[in-house]
């Protein structure tokens, strides 16, 4: 069954299941989007350039994931359109993270043509299985109406 957007409540928090990246998923996604930044690929070059311990994952990559771990609920949304996203890239994701997702509806706006659907925001936190916050942002959804 879906859910309209009369039936989503502003507060409601959506937690996702987990998951783990990998270096397959880096170098996947590398191959995919045409970024190989030594940041992601050359663990020597990391570790001779910058404080961390390895390789890193691509942040559009974690927001990526992120995104396609949305929850049992989310999935239930009649989402007709995904009309804006922000992340800020707070912490680096290692291969070996397990990072989760956590939507908070933040405000409901009606349509002025058709107020049983309307624009939805959804606050974004991912996190990793330290709890520490790897990216925060935001998600906007038109969300449709009863048949």
């Amino acid at each position: 069954m879906e859910t309209v957007f009369n039936d989503i409540s502003e507060g409601a928090v959506y937690v996702s299941a987990g998951r783990t990246i990998t270096e397959a998923d880096i170098v996947n996604f590398a191959g995919l989007s045409g970024d190989f930044n030594p940041l992601h690929m050359d663990e020597e070059w990391v570790r001779e350039n910058t404080k961390f311990p390895s390789r890193i994952a691509h942040g559009l990559l974690i927001h990526s994931i992120g995104e396609g771990l949305n929850c049992l609920e989310l999935s239930a949304w009649k989402i007709l359109g995904f009309l804006e996203t922000q992340r800020k890239m707070l912490l680096p994701v290692f291969p070996g993270d397990r990072i989760t997702q956590r939507y908070t509806v933040k405000s409901k706006r009606p349509s002025s043509k058709d107020p049983s659907r309307g624009v939805v925001e959804v606050e974004v936190i991912i996190t990793n299985q330290r709890g520490e916050i790897v990216q925060d942002g935001y998600n906007k959804y038109l969300i449709g109406g009863d048949a």
